[in-house]
């Protein structure tokens, strides 16, 4: 059965374009039912209006607390009728008022190889700190920021010469391969979580061409 999504976004939105794309070509089974935020002029807002979905903006500002801010999400996501819920640089915490509301079934996105460079920065902490292998994490979100289960990682070499901007690029192009991957296998019943193991159930899927300049595990299969 279909997934139906809710997309978080705060910003560009572009891992929310690389959704959008999936599900036009048919390798993604879901549908993306409200794209919400924070920001009233995140970009991220545009893309969903240009495909046809409806767009919840509210100003986190306008509101007493996170708990009440993370209760009219809920119920705008309610009557949207989504029931995955994906966060593509959604950049607010997530209170358990949320996240009670829809157990195991928030996704995040992460610009590292966690549990390496948590929070906002993930990119160029990495870069800063000299690590010669960046990537990203696509996991289930819990109440600690950047801390749940992993359910697939990626990474890509880097050098000293790397500036932050061509890693963003090479960390930004496997993410729109990864995440689109990760809401297919929940889509299919595939991933079973024990304790903070994801377990990926097999699939006569062919796998994708491996990339010489990545690493992504578990592997992506046929469309990613």
């Amino acid at each position: 059965m279909p997934l139906q999504l809710a997309v978080l976004a705060s910003g560009n939105g572009s891992n929310l374009q690389a959704v959008l794309d999936r599900i036009a070509d048919g390798a993604l089974d879901a549908e993306v039912r409200l794209v919400a935020s924070n920001k009233e002029d995140a970009f991220a807002l545009e893309r969903a209006r240009k495909a046809g979905v409806p767009v919840w903006a509210r100003s986190h500002t306008a509101f007493a607390d996170r708990e009440s801010f993370d209760t009219a999400l809920v119920e705008a996501i309610r009557q949207a009728g989504a029931d995955t819920i994906v966060l593509a640089g959604y950049m607010r915490l997530l209170t358990p008022v949320f996240l009670n509301a829809f157990p195991r079934r928030v996704i995040n996105i992460h610009p590292a190889l966690l549990p390496s460079f948590p929070g906002v920065r993930g990119v160029a902490d990495a870069v800063n700190y000299g690590v010669r292998i960046a990537g990203c994490t696509v996991h289930f979100v819990d109440e600690i920021m950047d801390h749940g289960p992993v359910i697939i990682q990626a990474a890509i070499p880097m050098t000293a010469a790397d500036s932050l901007d061509a890693v963003l690029e090479r960390v930004h192009a496997v993410e729109h391969r990864i995440y689109p991957q990760a809401l297919q296998w929940l889509a299919e019943g595939r991933l079973k979580l024990e304790g903070r193991v994801v377990h990926l159930a097999s699939s006569d899927k062919g796998l994708a061409a491996p990339q010489p300049d990545m690493l992504i595990s578990p592997a992506l299969e046929q469309g990613f």
